[in-house]
């Protein structure tokens, strides 16, 4: 799913690879914390990875980062409407046990586990709309618009690269 990047991208082909493991090298991340993601589900964290690790196009966005596991992160990045409904809508099945995932795990094991006292809900009841989802899930990474597709406004997560990168029109526009 990173090959809309493979032209141009900021990662490496093991980085691509490891983005589609249910347990990855990347971030020692478990999907599957709350019982198996569905795979209409976990679709969208795999192009989020890979938008992520990969695109050229984040640079307006890139803020620096006081963490212990990184230097740097993206903050806002306007998603269109689109990616962040079909996102929610393909996770209604799956669940999680906190709406911001970037801290709060217990690590103890070396894997991400919910932390004591959290119980696992559906999607709908953590990220009740679109917008809670994408804004809350990383840390306001990402920001919910009313953009659409081809608006040139918004980063799309993914993209057929036969039509060309549409997310660089929109950096150039941010930047």
């Amino acid at each position: 799913q990173c090959s809309p990047w493979k032209d141009n991208a900021c990662c490496t082909a093991n980085t691509s690879l490891e983005a589609h493991k249910d347990q990855s090298y990347l971030y020692g991340f478990n999907w599957n914390h709350c019982g198996a993601m569905p795979e209409q589900c976990r679709r969208h964290f795999v192009q989020d990875t890979c938008l992520y690790e990969c695109s050229p196009n984040l640079g307006p966005w890139i803020q620096k980062a006081d963490s212990s596991w990184r230097t740097e992160r993206v903050l806002h990045v306007p998603l269109c409407r689109e990616d962040c409904e079909q996102w929610w809508e393909d996770c209604q099945g799956a669940f999680t046990c906190k709406s911001n995932w970037h801290k709060g795990w217990d690590w103890s094991s070396g894997t991400n586990r919910c932390p004591k006292g959290a119980m696992c809900q559906k999607f709908p009841y953590v990220f009740p709309t679109p917008a809670a989802l994408c804004e809350q899930i990383w840390s306001n990474s990402y920001r919910y618009t009313e953009l659409r597709r081809g608006s040139g406004r918004c980063i799309q997560m993914w993209f057929d690269p036969a039509n060309g990168n549409p997310n660089a029109a929109v950096a150039r526009y941010y930047a």
